[in-house]
Formats: C-alpha cells, structure tokens, sequence
C-alpha cells in the first residue's frame, strides 16, 4: 500500500470514532455485515416470518388430509309451544308440546384423495325428553355408523387444493432464499456506499491539507512577486472549496453510516469500523449455467407453475359447473331405541340411508358458456405472462453473469487506474513546488486522483451487488457450485 493510501486510511475515520474504536469497536468486515443483516435485519425477519408462515399453512395443510378425530352435536334443542301435528288419518291439528332433543356424534372424517369424497366412521347417541303432565324419554343410538359423501362430475377440490398448497409452499421457499440474497446484495451496496463516502471523506481531508499548504506556498510566492494575484485568488478558492467538500463528505459519510446500521440492526452508540475486502473472489460465471440453474431453481418458473394450476383449475370448475353433476350421499350402520339408556345397545338393527342429488343446468342465457370463456381467456393471459416472466429470467440470468465477469475485469482495471492517478499527482505536486507547471495542471490532476479512487470503490461495489445479484436470480453458489437450497442458513 502507498504511503498517500495509508494516510487515506487512516483518514477513513474521524479523530472521536478512531479513539471509541481503540476502546473496543467491533471491526466490521462485510461478510460479517451479511451474517448480521441476514440474521438480524429487519428485511430478513419480514422474509422468515413470510416463510415460517407458509411453512405452518403447508402443515396445516397436509395434517386435515389425515384423518380427523371429532364430537359435535347438540346441547339443547327445546321446543315448547303449539306446533302443526300431522295425524293418522292425514289432518293437522294444531297441539301444545314442549320436547327436548340432545345429541352427541363422535368419529372420523377421512378425505379420499383420489376422488376428493369424504368418508366418515363414528357413533352417535341421542336423547329425547317429553314434557307434559307426565315426562317420557327415550334413547336413541348408533353404534357404528359409516357415511360416504362423493360428488359426481364435479372438480375435485381437494386434488386441486394440494397442487396449489405444493407450489405455494415451494414458492414461498424459494422465495425466501431469493430474499436472503436481496438482503445481502442491499447490504453489500450499503456497506460500499459507507466505504466510497468514507473514501471521499478521507480524500477530501487530505486534498484540504494539501491545499492548505500550497496556500501557504503561494502566499510566500505572491509576496515576493513569483506569481501574480489571479494564481493566488485560484490557490485561496480552491482551498476553501476543499474545506467546504469536508464538510459535505463528512455529512454524506454519516448518512451512510446509519442506513448501513438499520440495516443490519447494528447496536445503537457502539461505534462501527469496516473493513472492506483485501480481494474478489475470481468465479467462473457461464452464461448457459446462469439460465440453467434459473430455470430450475427460481420462484418465478414455481410461481408461473401456481398460476397456470389456478387458471386450469377455474376453467374445470366453470366447464363441469354447467354440466350434468350429481352427489351421492350414502350411509350404513346400526341403530336402536329404548327408554333406558342400556337397553339402547342391545340388538341393533340395521340402518341404510342413500340420496343422490342431480343437478342440470337447463337455460342460462349464456352464463355458463360466458364463465368457461371468461376462464379460457384467463389462461390463455397466464400463459402469455408466464412466457414473458420466463423470457425475462432467462435474459437476466444471462446478463447478470456476464455482469459478473465484466465487474471482475473492471476490479482490476480500475486498481490500476486508481494507482496510477495516484503516482501521476505525486508527481503533479513535486513539480508545481519546484514551479514547473501551472496550478491548473496540478488541480487536474487532483481532480483525476480524486476520481481514480472513487472509481475504484465503485468497481469492487458493482461487484459484490453483481455478485450477489446473481446468486439472487439462479439460487446457485457458483464459488462451491451448488444449489443454495442445500446450503445451511448462516
């Protein structure tokens, strides 16, 4: 490192935050600001509740598909008053009564996954109370009871509702590893604008010092008649915009700091000191691999694959909804009655119930046909927008890798842009002392140190937000080439 670099560094920080960090500030490199804002960071605790709800729905999900153990019925029912009774010979007469009725069902619902019916075993037991001048009851039962409830020509909706929980699930997955990646290339382009500000700080201190010094020369040179009053107004001007950039940078320098902290949710009054990157990591970004593992790997190649299930899904619905359907609602099991609540177990009799509804549409003036069109157009939209999202993922995928080597050879160049400008204006300051060139040409070439090593920290920030960014689009670590979704969580 040059001896100008070093005092750039040194400069990084001012006077107060360097004493705090002698104390013991936590050095920050920018590995460790990814770790913190990944674990930490606001955004990554609104992507992992994201995901950690997704995750209790799919298992919310998947435990009603076992079979479910209930009790219903009723507490009371009770009926006192004059109601319509119905009489043998056929007549109604209208007669006081004043009854109770309690229930209680207790059994298994089962879905049928292939048919998406629902088949039910259980027991219930029901208790009927006459009130009147003398009170009778009686116990009703069945022991065993098993119900079948199957529709006919219809969607199976529970077919259907685990496709859509599947890749819901996997899109919400996915899409939480691509949130992690987002926050770390938002960290990395925080953490570099930190550095470029902190950068800019400390070369507009050191260009004040100079400044100042060759004020102080053209003050002497102007005195003894050296240089005439237009050369030492430049020499007074370019000084006081060389205080006010201190100024400004140390303003911008701040800013940067605390957006970098709420990032990451760095504590509050401990002091903060990074340390940015001695090297790049060189990787191997093939094009053809990027699309590759895009392709298999993104939330938006699950998320067209959810659309194109939901669209479909709509047309079966709205096509077998105005068609012939029916429902069959059939049941078999044992049941008995006596006063006495034990006597209504013994020899039960047999109990069979069968009800099959149909339903036909008949005249709808248009509205089913109108449903099944509006459904088609639908899919018809998803798929031309899927094929846009692909196209799009397949373009970015590509570029961002070849982003990626561009960024690598422009980490280079600019490294050695930055040491050259650098050299070129050592050698600009020792010829304007010895008076062998103007002050403009000493400004000049300030001006493209000054940019040189901006332009340094812009290449190694474009690369690490290149870098991070393709991650972000393939899900694919191409530094120990393998799919992110193996990786552990850090």
């Amino acid at each position: 490192m040059s001896p100008l670099r070093l005092v750039l560094v040194v400069l990084l920080v001012p006077l107060s935050v360097r004493a705090q960090s002698a104390q013991g500030a936590q050095t920050l490199t920018l590995q460790d600001a990814i770790s913190m804002a990944q674990r930490q960071g606001p955004a990554a605790q609104i992507a992992r509740s994201e995901r950690d709800a997704a995750r209790w729905r799919d298992r919310a999900f998947n435990a009603r598909l076992l079979p479910q153990l209930f009790m219903r019925g009723n507490v009371a029912n009770l009926d006192h008053g004059i109601n319509q009774v119905p009489q043998p010979d056929g007549s109604i007469q209208f007669l006081g009564q004043s009854h109770n009725t309690s229930s209680m069902q207790l059994g298994f619902d089962q879905r049928i996954p292939l048919t998406g019916g629902l088949i039910s075993i259980g027991s219930q037991l029901t208790r009927f109370d006459q009130y009147g001048t003398q009170n009778t009851k009686f116990w009703q039962t069945s022991p065993v009871v098993v119900t079948l409830q199957q529709d006919l020509f219809r969607p199976r909706t529970v077919v259907w509702d685990e496709r859509v929980q599947f890749l819901s699930a996997s899109v919400a997955e996915r899409g939480y590893l691509e949130a992690r990646e987002d926050v770390a290339g938002n960290t990395a382009d925080a953490f570099f604008n930190l550095y470029a500000q902190q950068m800019t700080l400390a070369n507009a201190t050191a260009n004040a010092v100079i400044n100042d010094t060759l004020y102080t020369l053209n003050k002497g040179r102007f005195e003894v008649g050296k240089i005439g009053e237009n050369d030492l107004l430049k020499s007074e001007l370019a000084l006081l915009r060389a205080r006010a950039a201190v100024d400004d940078a140390r303003l911008a320098r701040d800013r940067a700091e605390a957006a970098l902290r709420r990032l990451i949710s760095y504590p509050d009054g401990q002091p903060i000191a990074i340390v940015t990157p001695d090297s790049i990591p060189t990787i191997d970004a093939d094009p053809e691999l990027a699309v590759k593992e895009a392709l298999k790997n993104s939330s938006t190649m699950e998320q067209s694959a959810l659309d194109d299930v939901v669209t479909k899904r709509n047309t079966t619905t709205a096509r077998l909804n105005n068609r012939f359907n029916a429902s069959i609602v059939a049941s078999a099991g044992f049941n008995q009655t006596a006063p006495v609540f034990s006597d209504a177990y013994q020899s039960p009799l047999g109990k069979q119930t069968l009800t099959v509804g149909v339903n036909m549409p008949m005249l709808q003036w248009g509205a089913g046909r109108a449903d099944v069109e509006g459904a088609k157009a639908d899919e018809q939209r998803v798929a031309s927008n899927n094929k846009v999202r692909r196209d799009a993922l397949v373009e970015d995928a590509r570029f961002s890798a070849l982003q990626l080597q561009q960024a690598q050879r422009n980490v280079l160049i600019s490294a050695k842009a930055d040491t050259v400008a650098e050299k070129q204006f050592e050698v600009a300051r020792n010829r304007y002392i010895i008076g062998k060139i103007t002050n403009t040409d000493l400004y000049t070439a300030q001006n493209e140190k000054d940019a040189a090593v901006l332009a340094y920290v812009q290449a190694l920030r474009s690369y690490w937000t290149a870098y991070y960014h393709l991650r972000r689009v393939t899900l694919y670590d191409f530094a120990n080439k393998q799919e992110m979704a193996d990786a552990p969580e850090r």
